[in-house]
Parts: C-alpha cells; structure tokens; sequence
C-alpha cells in the first residue's frame, strides 16, 4: 500500500460543501468540548476551592470558542 493509496490527492472542489453540513457541525462540536470545563468551574466554584471569577473565566473561553467558530464559519463561506 502505498502513500497515495492511503491518502487521497485532494482537489479545490470540496465536495463536502455540496453535500449537506460539510464543515459547518465542526463549530458546534468545539462548543460541546467547553461543556466538561464549564462544569469542571461550577463544581470547584461550589465546593469552594475556586472562586466565582472562576466560572466568569470558564464563560469568557467557551464565548471565545463561539466567536471564533463564528468567524471561521462566515470566512470560511465566502461572506
């Protein structure tokens, strides 16, 4: 087997775009990844070990992830 057998030559056209979500599921999926750390903030929040800054941190990460996911998606489709 070799490399080119492994790994397709890709082209320009992008067929994922053409055929339903392509790409565009990828945002969300970073979103959920937030989910973990945002209970990981609320639970050393309650059980006193962090502070409430804590989970304002944790809620500035998972908006920043949004506006990024955001932004790749609008350069990404030609807007």
């Amino acid at each position: 087997m070799t490399t080119s057998d492994r790994y397709p030559a890709t082209t320009n056209d992008s067929s994922e775009t053409h055929h339903g979500m392509g790409h565009a599921g990828h945002g969300w999926m970073m979103i959920v990844c937030c989910i973990p750390m945002l209970i990981i903030a609320f639970v050393l929040v309650a059980t006193g070990v962090a502070s409430v800054g804590f989970i304002f941190v944790a809620l500035l990460c998972t908006a920043m992830m949004a506006a990024m996911m955001w932004g790749m998606n609008r350069a990404g489709s030609g807007h």
